[in-house]
């Protein structure tokens, strides 16, 4: 107590010893601080809580074509699923041909008069004849959607110098080429038509720097930075261009399991994804928007206290993830000798 005393006095004594036009200059500076962080915050809740975002009919009426990559599961599975419920046609492309199958009957099914096509792609091969057989699929629909939802990440948390040569080349290939083809392919479709939307799946890797995910971390960066200059690009053709920010949902991907207050699953965060398109008042970047509250949250705090890419963050995201690949490795372990 008496050294936060001390620590006052000095402080006091100091502060009398500037000029009263600085004191006024520093108050100023201060009262400015404070006021941007006090309407960054409001801005936050009626982003998390009260707005709604741009509504999908701008971008079509029913029966618009609406196109969904690494659509046969997680993410993209319902994606697909909410674009059938509010009446958008479907182009399905994923890797496997019976999980697009599937898929692809369970909504007719489930929505009458509702037409899926369907494209078995295999986005790590780079193969141009796949995106050539895409325009082909597309060519003469009303696309007014599209969905670039296909990504790669790490099996677990693993060292730059230890990454897998096709490891490291599949993440770059499907995050990067295969996100920035695609959009080649469908992107013309939307600015003949001059309207349309294209959504690109981000990560808090690519906001924060993340050791032990360095590539897959570098790609979506990389994403970041190509749909903000996408969208400045696009928009005098009436075609919004938005990156979506996520945290840990409940996917393969993330290898999580459980819901918890930081971590929806992906009905819950693609209810909200297609909900707040537009809200990007907060963000770094614009045309950028996390549209899951509690994820919008954290990095909010995040960005205002220790800063996102900041050596603590940097520092903090090396020790999360060192303790993740020791647990993976522990229970690989654990699971090759129950084989033995």
């Amino acid at each position: 107590m008496e050294v936060v005393q001390e620590l006052a006095q000095k402080t006091l004594q100091f502060w009398n010893t500037v000029p009263q036009g600085a004191q006024w200059a520093l108050a100023g500076v201060g009262a400015l601080y404070v006021v941007r962080n006090v309407l960054s915050f409001v801005q936050l809740i009626l982003s998390c809580f009260i707005l709604s975002g741009t509504n999908l009919r701008k971008y079509g009426k029913k029966g618009t074509w609406a196109i969904v990559t690494g659509a046969s599961d997680g993410l993209g599975k319902e994606f697909a699923q909410q674009l059938a419920a509010k009446g958008f046609n479907l182009v399905l492309v994923s890797r496997t041909q019976s999980k697009l199958d599937a898929l692809a009957r369970e909504l007719t099914l489930r929505w009458a008069g509702l037409q899926v096509k369907t494209l078995s792609m295999d986005y790590t091969q780079d193969n141009d004849a796949d995106y050539e057989r895409l325009a082909k699929l597309i060519d003469g629909l009303d696309v007014g959607i599209l969905i670039n939802n296909v990504g790669q990440s790490h099996s677990i948390p693993v060292p730059f110098l230890e990454t897998a040569r096709d490891e490291m080349q599949n993440i770059i290939t499907v995050n990067c080429l295969g996100t920035l083809k695609t959009t080649k392919v469908v992107a013309p479709f939307l600015v003949k038509r001059r309207n349309g939307l294209i959504l690109t799946l981000g990560s808090f890797a690519g906001v924060m720097p993340t050791p032990y995910l360095a590539t897959y971390s570098g790609s979506k960066a990389f994403l970041q930075h190509w749909s903000a200059s996408l969208a400045s690009e696009l928009q005098p053709y009436g075609v919004d261009v938005q990156f979506i920010v996520a945290y840990l949902i409940t996917t393969a991907m993330s290898k999580v399991r459980r819901t918890s207050l930081l971590i929806p699953n992906p009905k819950q965060f693609v209810r909200s994804a297609l909900g707040k398109i537009g809200l990007d008042s907060i963000e770094m970047f614009p045309n950028t928007y996390t549209p899951w509250w509690s994820h919008s949250i954290f990095k909010w705090i995040v960005a205002t206290t220790v800063g996102t890419t900041s050596r603590f963050t940097i520092w903090y995201n090396r020790k999360m993830h060192i303790d993740i690949r020791n647990r993976a490795l522990r229970k690989a372990a654990r699971e090759a000798k129950k084989q033995d």
